[in-house]
């Protein structure tokens, strides 16, 4: 890689497993990838979530969810009930 540039992955630049956790930018339809890696963490449960399966989001607070349960915790507490 040139200095002085950088450069910016998405989910489709992979080309050979990557292992840990990657630093992604969130966007409205979809993420870049700015470190490499296999997951990113839920915001909420802190569970590894691999790239792949990502599918919830929030561009405003740029973190990541593992599911719509966790995005209604994060975004509605005093909506939902925590699971016990």
């Amino acid at each position: 890689m040139p200095l002085g540039r950088s450069y910016v992955l998405n989910r489709f630049d992979f080309r050979s497993p990557q292992t840990g956790e990657a630093e992604v930018r969130y966007l409205d339809a979809d993420f870049r990838v700015l470190r490499a890696g296999a997951f990113v963490r839920c915001a909420v449960t802190g569970v590894p979530i691999p790239l792949e399966e990502l599918k919830y989001w929030s561009v405003e607070h740029q973190e990541a969810y593992a599911g719509p349960e966790a995005v209604a915790q994060r975004l509605y507490p005093d909506r939902v009930k925590p699971q016990s």
